[in-house]
């Protein structure tokens, strides 16, 4: 991998680092509400919160809120709503089951500009659809009409899962040592992340989603359209087979910028990037002329999870992921000495 940096992302209209920096702030804001249930909060892939204060030994609800971004704009320009739902689903309880929690319950929030019940049942189709993936429960939502924020037509998608663990289950990468092993679980695409700059992408070089690509066997739009794969049911498996030291959600950022959020101090992953990217990355790449090291922070360029076990654990990870259907492979190794 390269190590130019190009600003690409940033030219399409979505800054990186500026998001860092509202994080910060979010987190120093959030800390004024803390109290004693309170195991970790705003910037990790979910909130945990235990329940011991309040009688419930050992209990801890782990949370999460994330939507779709700008890939519901492909939904509603090729009118097809029905997996939007499922990657909504999916962005949320993959960021709660990171934790070692297991995902119970999910609600949704769609608000648009001239709304109708068949796009809404739609959607809602989507979501059910991935609630019945994970394993968790549709409990409720919201829709929203807003016609003086939305234009007819459109919509924007939020959803929250709520998971809940023993203490003793919980994962926090503080077990991760040197020589440990990080396999990563095999995306199904693009999920939902960097849609801003793919859309630009293709947009400049004259690309319309009804145009038939060889590299995919079928349409742009189908191709973007391939709902985010849902990992919950899978490590809830690898969590109770082998000694899951950590797991992380390859979204925005990409593996550069996730895999560190569950590292200890001192620690960091060589990466081995031999494995093959899926074709939506490479045309991507080769269209808009983006750097590696750009490609890799901002798409998930063939894993969507991450997880962290010891050597001698990676083949069993692996034939796990093999009886489920999902492909993984060895991307790195953890070196460097803890901090002492």
């Amino acid at each position: 991998m390269t190590s130019d940096k190009s600003m690409e992302y940033t030219k399409s209209g979505v800054n990186i680092d500026a998001a860092a920096s509202w994080v910060s702030k979010i987190k120093q804001l959030a800390e004024q509400t803390r109290d004693a249930g309170v195991l970790s909060g705003v910037g990790g892939f979910s909130g945990l919160y235990s329940l011991e204060h309040l009688g419930f030994e050992n209990l801890v609800l782990a949370s999460g809120a994330d939507g779709v971004g700008t890939k519901v704009i492909i939904a509603q320009i090729m009118d097809k709503h029905d997996t939007v739902g499922i990657d909504l689903v999916a962005m949320n309880v993959d960021d709660v089951v990171t934790s070692g929690a297991t995902p119970l319950f999910f609600l949704d929030y769609i608000a648009g500009g001239g709304l109708t019940p068949h796009l809404v049942e739609q959607i809602v189709k989507g979501v059910a659809a991935g609630c019945r993936a994970a394993g968790c429960v549709l409990l409720g939502g919201e829709t929203a009409q807003m016609p003086d924020l939305y234009a007819p037509g459109e919509y924007d998608l939020a959803g929250f899962c709520v998971g809940i663990a023993d203490k003793s289950q919980l994962i926090d990468g503080k077990a991760i040592k040197q020589g440990d092993v990080v396999i990563g679980l095999a995306s199904s695409g693009l999920h939902s992340n960097g849609y801003t700059l793919a859309r630009k992408v293709f947009r400049e070089a004259g690309w319309g989603l009804n145009r038939h690509v060889d590299q995919f066997g079928r349409t742009l739009g189908e191709e973007l359209l391939e709902p985010t794969r849902i990992y919950a049911p899978l490590l809830l498996k690898i969590r109770d087979s082998v000694c899951l030291k950590g797991a992380a959600h390859i979204t925005g950022g990409g593996m550069v910028e996730n895999l560190p959020r569950i590292l200890p101090p001192g620690l960091r992953v060589e990466f081995d990037f031999v494995w093959e990217v899926p074709p939506v990355f490479q045309v991507i790449q080769e269209l808009g002329k983006i750097s590696d090291t750009e490609m890799y922070r901002v798409f998930n360029m063939g894993v969507g999870m991450a997880v962290v076990v010891a050597q001698d654990d990676a083949d069993k990870v692996i034939a796990l992921c093999g009886e489920t259907g999902i492909p993984s492979f060895v991307v790195g190794e953890v070196v460097g000495e803890p901090a002492r």
